[in-house]
């Protein structure tokens, strides 16, 4: 299976990386590949010839998108449309990325596939547009996922919210959490995981919430996060009212992955998945 991976050395993009390392892959970063420029997408197609187009880049910097929204659309939006078309054209399955962005937050149970998405700021308005324009390609798999956590290729940039939060847990700096969003934390390699799983199983192409079971807020998560750390946790209460963000967040942004289960590919707790990142020695 020969691969074509976008924002490679992003959180999530240097988990894919890893998880097809075995496969012709080809690995491409924002600075080697603008995904809105289709003339750029188009060459890059042809001269991979790839099975399988993998879309880990986005415009991810959620209040930057107020002010730069023509920058969020281009990236988000069009960029997704670009690599639709030349998946098209090659024949290739493709793999994008989507966001619990799309939701407005309001409800009280985890979101599924079939509830109606409501963008509340610019962010997330250009993330349902790429999903929309995904649907160009021939076979197209629609992943939403949300509050990653992993680890990015050296020199790749942001470790994501709960990577932060364990940096400060294990340096005894005070952790400032959101006491009232309720998300579900996604370990970057079981989405890697499950996306190859999707891939190989020929599922009907459509739209997948791939994150790890469970919900939680914020506060319960860097607890569990210093419980498994066995390291004190000196924790900062913060509220979405008081802390002057200039892009709406969802309150209640958790996902429900029971279609993914229903296929076959049970997503393991964010409990369990946080266990194993720890894991790991520290970087």
């Amino acid at each position: 299976m020969r691969v074509l991976v976008t924002g490679a050395r992003g959180l999530l993009g240097a988990a894919i990386m890893r998880e097809f390392r075995g496969e012709d892959v080809h690995g491409f970063g924002h600075d080697q590949l603008d995904i809105a420029d289709e003339a750029a997408v188009t060459d890059a197609i042809a001269s991979t010839g790839p099975d399988v187009v993998i879309n880990c880049a986005a415009y991810n910097d959620v209040d930057r998108a107020e002010r730069e929204s023509e920058t969020a659309l281009r990236i988000n939006a069009l960029g997704v449309l670009a690599l639709a078309r030349g998946a098209r054209q090659a024949g290739a399955v493709l793999v994008h990325y989507s966001t619990d962005f799309v939701f407005d937050g309001e409800a009280d149970r985890p979101y599924t596939e079939d509830d109606a998405p409501n963008p509340r700021g610019v962010y997330g308005a250009s993330k349902l547009l790429g999903d929309w324009f995904a649907a160009d390609a021939d076979r197209t798999y629609v992943l939403r996922v949300e509050s990653l956590f992993g680890e990015p290729d050296p020199g790749g940039g942001r470790r994501g919210s709960l990577g932060t939060i364990v940096d400060r847990i294990r340096s005894g700096d005070e952790v400032p959490v959101f006491v009232d969003r309720t998300v579900s934390p996604t370990y970057t390699l079981d989405i890697a995981r499950a996306t190859r799983a999707v891939i190989e199983g020929g599922m009907p192409a459509g739209v997948y919430h791939c994150v790890n079971a469970g919900a939680a807020r914020w506060p319960g998560i860097a607890e569990e996060a210093a419980r498994l750390l066995r390291l004190p946790l000196r924790m900062k209460a913060l509220t979405l009212d008081t802390a002057n963000l200039a892009a709406p967040r969802p309150r209640y942004c958790a996902l429900s992955s029971a279609k993914l289960a229903a296929a076959g590919i049970v997503m393991p707790t964010w409990q369990d998945a946080l266990g194993r990142y720890l894991a790991i020695p520290n970087p």
